[in-house]
């Protein structure tokens, strides 16, 4: 039996001996769920142990799933979150209450199950899956929010049963996969959908609303569509640099954590979910509370202090004062119609403040609209063009190749250590530092350790 010394070589074991899509792209994605369903069977079907809810969509599944997850964990329950990608531990993927799951559990459950799975020729993210189910029951959560990793329909994840569905959002990404229209990538997020289990979708078009209500109807499942009901009434941010303040038509004024002004839409699914989720858990025979706080407080307390709460890192996230520095995970074009405005009002304030400079760090991975990206960024700011250690990042010289036709100047660096040392050596103390335009790239940037 192979006996792996320690956590670090069980990664390495993983990765090559199950393809990840982070590492290789399409050629890691295994359509269907047998594999899924031959790993369930043979863990006693963990995943019925504990009661979930489902979160798919092109963009925000993560600050979704992250602030349902604070949310009930302050409303007094043991909380599962399963979300990817990791930024700079695999071990982010798997939480209860906020703790990662620990370098050990993770050894010790590929020397136990190897015999077993590696005929199966598993992916990365089924052997994870697989894991994070079994670890939840494991540690007897009572609620399990599980992020959907590609897709929906034919996601590995997609055997649990959920209290509560929810799709934040439908846009262009992973075409290749999920289809080339708006229509065809819905009806793969709709496949979340179970028979009568509730529905919230975030973010609707006239192209994917009937794709939704025709599934939700065949399911003979309740939908809401968050944006026919707008609890949040406006928002602006609580500083240059960090947060944001929601006036809301049930709640009052709420202070959020996360500063990107994509996370208004987020803000509005998240409060759209809460009365469909105390129906569905009082069907459970759930209280909606076990702890002591009222549930004004546990809303405020989950939007304001998410990352504290639940590990979440990487959106619009301020790791420097002087000069600012931020990255955000915001990687395809939906992201960065949010990015683009909001880097530009940021350093647009620094620069009423005085002289100031715009330096962005920036690399993305080869399956993505780069071109209509790079037509959305700013002009006057100076390039350190970059990839990421990922198989899939687009070469940093074809890169700034690329960006010279849409106007956009710096040099190629072969990392992203380098190419942050290399803007934080030109900045001064009222310049802006942006790292981003991949999630390979910040977690790269988050990994160094003498940033």
């Amino acid at each position: 039996m192979l006996s792996f010394m320690d956590y670090k070589q069980t990664l390495e074991y993983l990765y090559n001996a199950a393809p990840a899509f982070e590492k290789v792209g399409v050629g890691a994605y295994k359509e269907g769920l047998s594999n899924t369903l031959a790993l369930d069977e043979h863990f006693g079907h963990p995943h019925t142990k504990y009661k979930t809810i489902h979160v798919a969509g092109t963009n925000g599944k993560g600050s979704v799933s992250h602030t349902l997850a604070a949310l009930l964990q302050l409303a007094g329950y043991k909380v599962g979150l399963y979300t990817s990608p990791h930024l700079v531990d695999f071990n982010e993927r798997i939480r209860v209450n906020g703790k990662p799951i620990e370098h050990e559990y993770v050894v010790r459950f590929v020397e136990n199950e190897k015999d077993f799975f590696e005929p199966l020729h598993p992916s990365f993210f089924e052997l994870a899956t697989a894991m994070a189910f079994k670890y939840f029951a494991e540690q007897q959560v009572d609620i399990a929010v599980i992020e959907v990793g590609l897709g929906g329909r034919l996601d590995c994840t997609n055997i649990i049963r959920p209290m509560l569905s929810v799709i934040t959002n439908i846009s262009f990404d992973h075409t290749g996969m999920l289809g080339s229209t708006l229509a065809a990538i819905a009806a793969e997020k709709a496949g979340i959908i179970k028979e009568g289990v509730p529905v919230v979708i975030g973010e609707h078009t006239s192209e994917t609303r009937p794709v939704f209500e025709q599934k939700a109807s065949d399911m003979h499942a309740p939908i809401l569509f968050a944006e026919d009901c707008q609890y949040v009434t406006a928002s602006q941010p609580l500083t240059s640099t960090m947060g944001r303040r929601y006036h809301t038509s049930c709640f009052g004024v709420i202070d959020g954590e996360l500063g990107g002004e994509c996370q208004e839409r987020n803000v509005n699914t998240v409060l759209n979910c809460l009365l469909p989720l105390a129906k569905a858990m009082k069907r459970e025979g759930m209280s909606v509370l076990k702890s002591n706080l009222k549930l004004i407080d546990c809303v405020r307390q989950a939007f304001s202090h998410v990352c504290e709460i639940t590990g979440l890192t990487g959106r619009w996230q301020k790791v420097g004062d002087s000069p600012l520095v931020i990255c955000d995970t915001g990687h395809n074009v939906a992201g960065w119609q949010y990015l683009a405005g909001q880097i530009k009002d940021t350093y647009r304030e620094l620069s009423n403040k005085g002289e100031s400079h715009l330096y962005i760090v920036f690399g993305m991975v080869n399956d993505k609209d780069v071109s209509t990206v790079l037509a959305m960024l700013p002009r006057d700011a100076v390039y350190f063009f970059t990839q990421a250690d990922n198989h899939r990042a687009i070469l940093s010289s074809d890169l700034k190749a690329m960006a010279v036709e849409y106007g956009l100047q710096g040099e190629s660096y072969d990392t992203v250590p380098e190419a942050y040392k290399a803007a934080r050596a030109r900045a001064k103390e009222n310049d802006f530092v942006f790292v981003g335009g991949s999630s390979y790239v910040v977690a790269d940037f988050l990994g160094m350790k003498d940033r």
